[in-house]
């Protein structure tokens, strides 16, 4: 029997309730009730063959308290004339509340509502496409009006957001709710008080005028006659992306690599320097036109995100060459390969014919399931080897790179350079 339960009526008002439509009605002079639920009745077979049952049913119905019934007239042939529902109505929010047991929700609702409209009325639409988020951000919403209250008050203020002086409001706050406050700002700012280009959380800052955490470079100069600091032949140097721009170092050579102990240990290189890759953030780069002059080698997994993340970077720097990026290092170190977690399945338009092969045989699986090689695992004697044949001059570190050092039994592939 599919006959409709209280537990199907009530089933009914919770998906509403789940869509926000309840709490929708609050800021609605929309006519909302009386509403028909659906509701599925004995049919006449039913009647006749399984008629208490039928009269169990009508019982239960009429006993819920939250609904109005409609009845109809049945004839039995036994019984004689028996009525039974036809339809059944919410006619109330107060019967909904009711049966669903949401009467203290609908109430902080009605109290957010309450104070949105008397502290920044332009936001109610907001709480009306997002009740039900609305009231998960019950205990913060006071935080988040004094917020857009603070940025509408100081527009385009080019301060820090740590400066952003509050009372119970912090930097981290502020950092943890910019999607919804990125939705509350937009209803609140008039649009010339937007960066609408800024989009993302990760350029939240920018898109409403306040000054960004500048983008830091870390890099190290692989050549000592190249450093200019007393006493510190290659120095680690973190410097923002500005300052790094202004470089005037006679450099020839930058290599890029991903992993750290990668950038701490490799070999120092007769002028050439040395930058800690920052995955797919690759403008800052860009503002630093001297590059353009410099053979720029880039380093990272052999994956499908390393190929993405090349990609990325000549979408700023066209020129970068990949380095250890080959089906030669993959093949030499197989005992080392691993299992990449997400693989891309992007198409890429910036790679080389060989780098492209590559790409696609890890991207279609053709050399094993979701295959990759990281970098750190790639031998130090195999990057030496191909940096002497890059034709890269290799300068002594104290002893632990001599000039007759062993090359390994592997071989670097011959380079297309």
């Amino acid at each position: 029997m599919n006959w409709t339960r209280p537990k199907d009526l009530r089933a009914q008002l919770a998906r509403l309730w789940e869509r926000g439509d309840w709490l929708r009605a609050g800021l609605s002079d929309e006519a909302n009730f009386p509403r028909r639920l659906t509701l599925k009745t004995p049919g006449s077979t039913d009647v006749t063959e399984r008629f208490e049952a039928v009269r169990a049913w009508a019982v239960e119905l009429a006993e819920i308290d939250w609904i109005r019934l409609e009845w109809r007239e049945v004839r039995h042939r036994v019984q004689g004339t028996q009525r039974l529902p036809a339809a059944a109505w919410i006619d109330s929010l107060d019967q909904v509340l009711t049966a669903l047991g949401k009467r203290r929700d609908w109430q902080r609702f009605m109290a957010l509502t309450e104070t949105t409209r008397q502290t920044n009325p332009a936001l109610l639409p907001w709480l009306a496409r997002r009740p039900l988020q609305a009231l998960e951000l019950a205990d913060d919403w006071p935080r988040l009006l004094a917020v857009v209250g603070w940025v509408s008050a100081h527009p385009r203020s080019e301060i820090y957001l740590r400066q952003v002086d509050l009372p119970g409001v912090h930097t981290k706050f502020i950092e943890a709710h910019r999607g919804v406050l990125t939705e509350l700002l937009d209803l609140a700012l008039p649009g010339e008080q937007v960066d609408a280009t800024k989009t993302g959380v990760g350029q939240f800052a920018a898109r409403y005028g306040f000054r960004e955490k500048p983008v830091r470079i870390r890099l190290r100069l692989l050549d000592p006659l190249l450093n200019s600091i007393p006493d510190l032949e290659c120095p680690d140097l973190t410097l923002d992306a500005a300052d790094f721009s202004r470089l005037r170092w006679p450099v020839r050579h930058v290599f890029i690599t991903e992993n750290e102990t990668n950038f701490l240990a490799f070999p120092r290189l007769r002028d050439a320097m040395l930058l800690f890759g920052a995955g797919y953030g690759w403008e800052s780069l860009a503002q630093a036109h001297w590059l353009r002059d410099c053979t720029i080698h880039y380093w990272g997994d052999i994956d499908t995100h390393g190929f993405v993340i090349l990609d990325q970077l000549r979408a700023h720097l066209d020129s970068v060459r990949s380095l250890l990026m080959d089906r030669a290092t993959l093949d030499a170190h197989r005992a080392l390969w691993g299992v990449e977690d997400k693989p891309s399945r992007a198409e890429l338009q910036r790679l080389t014919d060989e780098e492209r092969a590559l790409y696609q045989d890890l991207r279609l699986n053709r050399l094993g399931p979701n295959l990759r090689l990281e970098q750190e695992h790639v031998g130090f004697k195999w990057l030496v080897e191909h940096l002497r044949r890059l034709g890269v001059e290799l300068l002594s570190q104290n002893g632990s790179l001599p000039p007759d050092w062993p090359t390994s039994r592997h071989s670097p592939a011959p380079l297309p350079w």
